[in-house]
């Protein structure tokens, strides 16, 4: 175990215990394009330009799915919970922006991001870019998605959004973005290159992040493709945190611009100042990040750093849920 994840408790005293809800059934009918299929708990089945997107309600949780694929999962009798583990990771910059001011989202799926950083980060922008407008649309619908004065939809690529920003910064710009058809699910390859990298850290602040969840294990199941993205990073940042989800197979890397290496001391100090700047801190933000590690994987040993011009016959960056 790498030895951060004692630091961390050291940093961070007792763990919280996680509250109890109890689970209220509920079935919301919202008429809308596509049609509700007869099958009992689906409530949309439609096709957009990119995507397959059927929404379900099952034992108390409603799904979100693309070309079958799940994508999203939140509690019906309360938005703010039932979603994965791993989403919880996307605020772990803010330990090196505990003031920060504006954040950008690439890839928006049924929202359990945006939800979260709405809620508990009520004074951040949120800048969302989505490729599919029925996305958005389904989003708002079905998952309490909102564009308020703090959260603005982009309809764009994620590459080309960036490569057109000439004026904003962002202290942390977070990558969810995938895509999947018939043969499974991957990430788009411009979004995972060297240069892509290098053109998201020009758009961070000083002690911004760049965030990116990698749907893969640190041995055997996509293991490579893990350790090439780890590359990756590490080829344009100083240091990279990741931190794998204990409920799915999903590895969250932090990269950071800050040359400065955590210790346990400074770990300490960004714990007490973002905790000074959101007294409500949201209870979980300790026990994950307790699950920080500092090391390279070891599935790096040996992988390639994306390029460009590099496109792996087969996609090194294709997986299958």
């Amino acid at each position: 175990i790498d030895p951060w994840a004692g630091w961390v408790m050291l940093c961070l005293g007792s763990l919280m215990a996680q509250n109890r809800f109890r689970i209220i059934s509920a079935l919301i009918l919202l008429p809308w394009l596509g049609h509700a299929a007869g099958r009992a708990g689906v409530r949309l089945r439609t096709t957009s330009a990119h995507n397959q997107i059927t929404v379900e309600d099952s034992g108390g949780y409603r799904l979100l799915r693309f070309n079958g694929s799940m994508e999203t999962r939140m509690w019906i009798a309360n938005p703010l919970r039932g979603h994965f583990e791993y989403t919880e990771y996307f605020q772990i910059p803010l330990l090196w922006s505990p003031d920060a001011k504006r954040v950008l989202m690439m890839g928006l799926g049924g929202g359990s991001i945006v939800r979260a950083y709405q809620h508990d980060y009520p004074e951040i922008h949120v800048d969302t870019v989505e490729l599919d407008p029925v996305v958005a649309k389904v989003a708002k619908q079905f998952f309490h998605v909102k564009e308020t004065p703090k959260h603005k939809i982009h309809f764009q690529d994620g590459r080309q959004f960036l490569r057109l920003n000439r004026q904003t910064k962002y202290d942390a710009i977070m990558l969810d973005a995938y895509t999947s058809n018939q043969f499974g699910t991957h990430i788009p390859f411009h979004l995972a290159t060297k240069e892509f990298f290098t053109l998201a850290a020009e758009d961070l602040t000083k002690n911004g992040a760049l965030v990116f969840n990698v749907i893969g294990t640190y041995d055997k199941w996509h293991s490579d493709v893990v350790g090439s993205i780890y590359q990756t990073l590490k080829a344009v940042f100083p240091h990279v945190y990741h931190f794998p989800a204990s409920d799915t197979r999903n590895i969250v890397m932090v990269a950071i611009k800050d040359p400065k290496a955590l210790t346990s001391a400074t770990l300490a100090e960004k714990v007490q100042a973002l905790r000074k700047a959101h007294p409500d801190l949201p209870k979980n933000f300790g026990p994950r990040l307790k699950r920080i590690r500092s090391k390279a994987p070891a599935c790096a040993v040996g992988a390639g750093v994306l390029t460009d011009d590099f496109a792996p016959p087969g996609g090194v960056l294709k997986s299958k849920r």
